[in-house]
């Protein structure tokens, strides 16, 4: 059994070496400015709301408010979005939502992803919903209280009982591609 243990820490430490070499590769200064995640996952400047999307990402990672991912950000990044459970997803997808960090969303706050969402990749699927209907639809499956507001507990709970809420609630960065093909395998 100790074996096994040592194993897997030994895959874990050659896991974090080598995303510390491509992190170092990437970001020889040992921090990740948001150009450069930007260009990491492939985000044009001429594209407004996919630019506005990333941006509230890297600042939902960005820990320390310096407006750079250190090398502990970074790993902890890609370990939500390549390996996180569906509970610690979609409080990370919560805190994307609450731009104020009251623990509470407002129909604007909802209202401003579902916009940004709409415009990169559901106006092009088959949704007949406007970005307001589907903001009323939101609160109006997951407000269970009906204030007006969407606690973490309601968030949580509305995601888990519909799927099509599952699928707004829970922001999806699409990384794994990118990780693959610089690291070869998934940390």
């Amino acid at each position: 059994m100790g074996q096994e243990e040592s194993h897997s820490e030994e895959v874990d430490l050659a896991q974090i070496q080598d995303l510390c070499i491509v992190f170092m590769k990437e970001c020889p200064s040992g921090a990740l400015h948001l150009h450069e995640f930007k260009r990491i996952f492939g985000v044009a400047s001429s594209c407004a709301e996919e630019s506005l999307y990333i941006e509230t990402i890297f600042h939902s990672f960005d820990t320390n408010k310096d407006n750079t991912l250190d090398f502990l950000e970074y790993t902890a990044a890609l370990h939500l979005i390549l390996r996180g459970n569906i509970e610690d997803r979609l409080k990370w997808s919560f805190k994307m939502y609450d731009r104020d960090g009251n623990g509470k969303l407002d129909r604007q706050e909802v209202k401003r992803i579902i916009r940004i969402l709409y415009k990169i990749k559901l106006q092009t699927s088959d949704v007949s919903m406007t970005p307001s209907e589907i903001c009323d639809r939101i609160f109006e499956l997951v407000d269970n209280n009906n204030d007006g507001q969407i606690s973490l507990s309601e968030f949580m709970q509305g995601a888990r009982k519909d799927e099509w809420v599952m699928n707004l609630l829970k922001l999806d960065v699409n990384a794994t591609g990118w990780v693959i093909q610089n690291c070869g395998k998934l940390p």
